[in-house]
């Protein structure tokens, strides 16, 4: 009877844990909707800002008075990489697919003798970088007493950036984080932010703007002066758009795996409890009747 009982209570126990499962689901599942749309909305402005970046860098080319976030340092010696994952867990392999990519950046780079430094973006990042990588993490932050991401927070981590960048800290700065697909699929995109990435095959402006006529006013280094900074928040808030829809998606995925799991038990702890159940009052029945014969 002690072993029913805690078949009994292992079952109760399995079926509250799939009320708070599939509920998670269908949380992630409206907070993915929202999510997505404004992902989705984010990508054209924040595409073809680098793309006018990329295309205004390639005509700088070793101009002296190029600047230095166009440009970059003119070395690659000592690389940050911003680590962007989420405040919460329970979303499958989102956080852990982020870090392990960026972790295999950092030793190949340090195999070529490179410099590396961590700026951490979520908690669940941190969390794992600073057991193995505690001491190249220079930076972190977190938002988890934020509600939705907005542009404030992209801002506030790409000003930490610069500020990083102007101190000397550091020549090439990489973002990593998902970039949303689907429900299903969240792929673990790299991204550079300084310097600018240049186009591979040497797109010109104009191409970059569909042949639009264009000129700049005022002078092209004052539109750069703030343009260039404005570009940096964009791409960064683009990154935590994408993050934001691919966690809601991964924890949708991951919850309704973990429903489905815990129906499967279920399942099979029921049958283990009636199986036992049964062969219990067999036993009482066989020892009843046996009795009632002795006598």
């Amino acid at each position: 009877m002690a072993n029913l009982k805690a078949l009994k209570v292992r079952i109760n126990s399995v079926k509250s844990t799939q009320k708070i499962t599939k509920a998670m689901k269908m949380v992630a599942a409206s907070k993915l909707r929202r999510a997505q749309e404004a992902a989705e909305r984010g990508r054209p402005y924040a595409e073809m800002m680098g793309q006018m970046m990329g295309a205004l860098g390639a005509g700088m080319v070793g101009r002296d008075d190029a600047p230095r976030l166009l440009a970059g340092t003119g070395g690659d010696q000592t690389h940050l990489l911003v680590i962007a994952t989420a405040e919460r867990g329970l979303c499958g392999a989102f956080n852990s697919s982020i870090v392990r990519a960026a972790l295999r950046r950092v030793d190949a780079l340090q195999a070529e003798g490179k410099t590396v430094k961590i700026f951490c973006v979520g908690k669940k990042g941190y969390d794992v970088v600073r057991r193995n990588h505690g001491n190249l993490v220079i930076e972190r932050t977190d938002f988890g007493s934020v509600r939705n991401i907005g542009f404030e927070q992209a801002h506030e981590v790409a000003m930490t950036v610069m500020k990083l960048f102007e101190a000397g800290e550091f020549d090439v700065c990489t973002i990593y984080y998902n970039a949303f697909h689907s429900v299903l699929s969240q792929v673990v995109t790299p991204q550079r932010l300084i310097p600018v990435e240049l186009p591979e095959n040497g797109e010109s402006l104009e191409a970059a703007l569909d042949g639009a006529a264009f000129e700049f006013e005022p002078d092209e280094e004052e539109i750069l002066a703030d343009l260039l900074p404005r570009n940096l928040s964009v791409q960064v808030f683009k990154a935590l758009l994408e993050n934001a829809a691919s966690e809601q998606g991964a924890r949708m995925t991951a919850m309704d795996n973990a429903t489905r799991n815990a129906g499967d038990m279920i399942d099979k702890l029921t049958l283990r409890y009636n199986r036992e159940r049964q062969a219990a009052i067999t036993t009482e029945l066989t020892e009843i009747i046996s009795g009632a014969e002795a006598v």
